[in-house]
């Protein structure tokens, strides 16, 4: 039988310091936390009151081996600690494939986002302003087609509930300094570069994507959080891609399909989803993850 969804963690042997749209985040002591990936879904910056099984494992699994395979282009926080070891042994079932023991690292206030194809809301802004975050882009793109190259979108890291808001390099420098601000917009384009490459081949395009960043108390920068999951990305698969429309993705577009034909206000509380709704959004998770790994 499989292990029963985790809607939330109630970890008593270590401090609890966070929860978030996803995970939940422990203390193991002044330089390492534990990062519990839930099966928390989240959909228009509400949490859903429905767990999807398995989705925190595959999520997990995920960022793992893109972590492991980016690692030559920048340091992240993943530590190779066992994180049942750091937890009571009664507790190992809230942890086991699903958490990270990781660098505490100071987050810097930015997502890094990068966009590789016309999608979302890069798509609805470019309609009325032919860019992106002041990135001026050719006229008559399409739906959903690639762009002449990857941009550098960022965006505010908004609270839980809260809408992140697209911001221009400027603000970006900014926030952080124009070294800094440059040095994430070059590892972001890196990264995201090199994991649609590869993605390419396993038959998935990764239209966008965000990344987070974080730094030590030496200020060197750390890929942190998740990295090009089906949460923090919009995959579609190749073989289903046509310019003009938006494909169907390897995420929770039934979830947002269903929510969508509800009488629903998107404010706190989601309905609850039904059965079939978590079936298929699973099944499109774990298909993603058997794509990119196996």
């Amino acid at each position: 039988m499989p292990p029963a969804p985790i809607l939330e963690t109630n970890l008593t042997s270590l401090p609890f310091l966070y929860r978030g749209k996803v995970r939940d985040i422990y203390e193991v002591d002044s330089d390492r936390l534990l990062v519990i990936q839930t099966d928390r879904l989240s959909a228009f910056d509400v949490i859903l009151p429905t767990p999807v099984p398995g989705k925190g494992r595959v999520l997990t699994a995920m960022s793992l081996f893109w972590f492991r395979s980016l690692a030559h282009i920048i340091p992240n926080h993943l530590l190779d600690i066992a994180p049942e070891s750091v937890v009571a042994a009664h507790e190992a079932d809230q942890v086991a494939g699903r958490s990270m023991v990781v660098r505490r690292l100071e987050p810097l206030p930015v997502e890094a986002i990068v966009r590789g194809y016309l999608a979302g809301s890069g798509w609805k802004e470019y309609q009325k302003t032919q860019a992106i975050c002041g990135i001026a882009l050719p006229v008559g793109l399409r739906e959903a087609e690639k762009l002449p190259e990857p941009i550098f979108t960022p965006s505010t890291k908004a609270a839980v509930g809260d809408h992140d808001v697209n911001i221009g390099f400027r603000e970006v420098e900014n926030l952080l300094g124009a070294e800094r601000a440059e040095q994430i917009r070059v590892k972001a384009l890196q990264l995201y570069s090199e994991g649609a490459e590869y993605a390419a081949g396993r038959g998935i395009i990764i239209a966008d994507t965000k990344f987070e960043f974080g730094v030590d108390k030496a200020g060197m920068l750390y890929l942190i959080d998740e990295v090009l999951t089906s949460d923090s990305s919009r995959f579609w698969p190749r073989d289903q891609y046509r310019v003009g429309s938006s494909p169907p993705s390897f995420d929770k577009q039934f979830v947002r399909d269903w929510l969508e034909s509800r009488n629903w206000n998107k404010q706190p509380p989601a309905p609850a989803l039904p059965d079939h709704i978590l079936a298929r959004t699973a099944a499109k998770y774990e298909q993603a993850l058997r794509l990119l790994t196996e």
